[in-house]
């Protein structure tokens, strides 16, 4: 049995974008000689980012619709036409042994499409709470990876397989790193270190809950490393050069996510499902603020997921400018509790996400 060809689609977000990278490359890792092809939505994230895996990807002109009302819905149904019949041409020309669909409206296309034609079709549902695409497919697609329990309220029981999410692996490795990180980030190993990931288009909440209690911190002499992203770089950055204090490391966005991790003491993060799937193998205590400006509020189910476990702290986001920064020093200040949400969070990741895919992949394709 050998993979020849493989369409994977979706994207829109990192979320979706990543885990399909892990899964691309891990087919690629046993079976060197296999073609991937990636199809995305024209003018969206992966159009950018899946070339610069090494991936080829075509675009699909599928648009979602606004939430707001606005001329730009009316031409969404043309859009969706254009783009099943692009996606029949490109099934067609390519003929893949499998489709796997990530999520995004590009997915919706062509996993629709892949299970008319006969391709066999897989998909992977990163969230606690799955999306409207996903769950439209959910019906069409042979096996459905998930990373959650209590799916079966969305998808039908017999197609669920835990698989788990596929995270970058080189992002948590992070044994034996923490005397390279401290010097990386100029940073005294002796202190205790806060580590604040804001994303893109999410940091807002984080960076304003931060700044507005920063003393706090300093005074307690907590080290900082802080990715604020790209947009907000501009403004934070006098700011904390008027700190002039050598405990806060600002940054717009760290790429040696690694270090980060390693460096770390306490971890506070939005709750999009990679990042809690990464957190969960860092094994470190963590503070979710989930984002409100998600679909179906999906963020707070994933973050809920860990809660319920006693593996990680909520903040809310309405709340996080007078809480977040008390939860981080109370969590400091408590060894056990800090002992006892590490221990927990361990216990909920799964490494070999990108194995168990895999080996979905093989069985659909025999």
């Amino acid at each position: 049995m050998s993979l020849r060809k493989v369409v994977i689609s979706g994207g829109g977000t990192g979320g979706h974008i990543f885990p399909a990278i892990a899964i691309a490359n891990k087919i690629k890792e046993k079976y060197p000689d296999a073609e991937i092809l990636f199809v995305g939505a024209e003018g969206k994230m992966e159009m950018e980012k899946v070339p610069k895996a090494g991936y080829k990807i075509e675009g699909l002109p599928i648009r979602g619709l606004q939430r707001k009302l606005t001329l730009k819905n009316l031409a969404v149904p043309f859009k969706l036409l254009a783009s099943l019949r692009k996606a029949k041409k490109i099934m067609k020309s390519f003929q893949p042994d499998i489709a796997i669909g990530v999520g995004g409206y590009a997915s919706a296309a062509t996993i629709r499409v892949a299970s008319k034609l006969g391709v066999p079709t897989l998909i992977q549902e990163q969230n606690g709470y799955p999306g409207i695409t996903n769950k439209i497919l959910g019906k069409r697609a042979k096996t459905i990876c998930v990373a959650y329990d209590h799916l079966d309220r969305f998808f039908p029981a017999e197609k669920i397989v835990k698989t788990g999410n596929p995270v970058r692996s080189e992002v948590v490795q992070i044994d034996g790193k923490r005397e390279e990180a401290f010097k990386h980030f100029n940073l005294d190993p002796s202190k205790k270190t806060l580590l604040v990931i804001g994303g893109s288009l999410g940091a807002r909440t984080l960076n304003e809950s931060i700044k507005v209690q920063i003393q706090k911190l300093i005074e307690k002499d907590v080290q900082i490393i802080w990715q604020c992203g790209k947009i907000y770089l501009n403004n934070l950055k006098p700011f904390v050069d008027e700190l002039n204090s050598s405990n806060v490391f600002l940054s717009d966005f760290v790429y040696q996510m690694d270090l980060a991790y390693a460096a770390a003491d306490i971890i506070v993060s939005r709750a999009g499902a990679i990042s809690v799937s990464e957190v969960c193998l860092i094994g470190k205590p963590v503070i979710l603020v989930p984002s409100p400006n998600v679909a179906e509020d999906h963020q707070t189910k994933n973050a809920m997921a860990l809660v319920n476990e006693n593996a990680a702290i909520l903040v809310k986001d309405v709340d996080a400018r007078e809480n977040l920064v008390n939860e981080v020093i109370s969590a400091m200040e408590d060894a056990k509790r800090c002992n006892e949400l590490s221990s927990n969070i361990k216990k909920l990741g799964i490494p070999d996400a990108t194995d168990r895919i895999l080996v979905e992949i093989e069985k659909l394709i025999k």
